[in-house]
């Protein structure tokens, strides 16, 4: 199709995340930098008209699938109006929260045929989630997931996998799949801005994997093109679990996927200093298809050329990015 949105690397790009918000109710630290951050005002932030119109324009360039990203994207007023609207749109709609208002929204999601979401959720520890999060809010998160389950929602669980943590939960999150559908994945430390990033605090995939299989039998699922986790199963299981392996084993050759952040600036990969703004563009009443294009024309090989395929070597205070909160997950 001559409208597709097609890379340098005849990579075709179908997948756009949209983040509705840069404000969060939790503070993680692996994605809010420690000092004290301000969240944009909302006439910084795209409205719910510019986030329909800039989605139109991407469905019409091939995009088949948008996943609504924060920040928390439940903490903006608009949500259930933002998604009523994306819902009329011929594309798998989907959603990454943190959990914690999710029964507050529920209906809505339901309505505009959201039925895969997912959760961030790094412990299944009162204590740690509280040091992680600086929230008590783990019953609660725990308590709405098993609500999507109960609603028939896929519902998959993002676990950072932070060295000298991971190790005491790995196998627990294993231990869910038994006897609830949940699919775990298991996400590489990824260097960002502010979030202290080193290579010794990334526990790869291979050694998770090892230590997983010292407990379960496990058996390698199929992945699709596209995807960015490599999928498993433990015998027996009616879940999965999988791994993201951005670090020790980027999957860049593949990649389909766009950001656009809170603030309308189009970024062509998650870890690409480079950015455009739409929603200026948008504002200033241009046609924002020659931008769009120009973002994935300028879209690097592999990790937005900022550091080497060997993440021991990435320097992360020679990366130039936003913080994660601020790109959106």
């Amino acid at each position: 199709m001559k409208n597709q949105l097609i890379d340098r690397f005849d990579r075709v790009h179908d997948y756009l995340r949209i983040s509705l918000t840069d404000s969060c109710n939790f503070r993680c630290s692996y994605c809010m930098p420690e000092e004290d951050i301000q969240s944009m005002p909302n006439t910084h932030l795209m409205q719910p008209d510019e986030i329909e119109i800039i989605a139109r324009k991407f469905v019409a360039l091939g995009v088949k699938k948008i996943r609504l990203t924060g920040g928390e994207p439940l903490v903006r007023k608009e949500f259930p109006q933002i998604i009523q609207s994306l819902s009329k749109l011929p594309v798998e709609l989907t959603m990454t929260s943190n959990g914690v208002l999710v029964d507050k929204h529920l209906e809505s999601l339901k309505a505009a045929g959201i039925r895969k979401v997912n959760i961030s959720l790094d412990t299944l520890n009162q204590e740690t989630f509280f040091k992680l999060t600086k929230r008590d809010q783990f019953t609660k998160v725990w308590e709405n997931i098993q609500l999507l389950l109960n609603h028939d929602f896929r519902v998959k669980i993002n676990v950072v996998a932070l060295n000298g943590i991971i190790e005491k939960e790995l196998l627990g999150f294993v231990r869910l799949t038994k006897d609830l559908p949940l699919h775990v994945r298991f996400i590489e430390f990824m260097p960002f801005a502010g979030n202290l990033w080193n290579k010794d605090k990334v526990l790869t995939a291979a050694k998770m994997l090892e230590m997983v299989k010292n407990d379960f039998e496990v058996i390698k699922l199929q992945d699709a093109p596209n995807d960015t986790a490599k999928a498993f199963q433990a015998i027996g299981h009616q879940g999965t679990f999988a791994f993201i392996t951005t670090m020790s084993e980027h999957f860049c050759g593949t990649c389909n996927r766009m950001r656009i952040t809170a603030d309308g600036k189009m970024k062509n990969c998650l870890f690409g200093k480079d950015e455009i703004d739409l929603l200026g563009k948008l504002r200033a009443g241009e046609d924002i298809e020659p931008y769009i294009r120009l973002s994935v024309r300028k879209k690097h090989a592999a990790l937005g050329g900022q550091f080497s395929p060997d993440y021991t070597k990435a320097e992360a205070d020679k990366i130039e990015n936003r913080s994660m909160i601020k790109i959106g997950g």
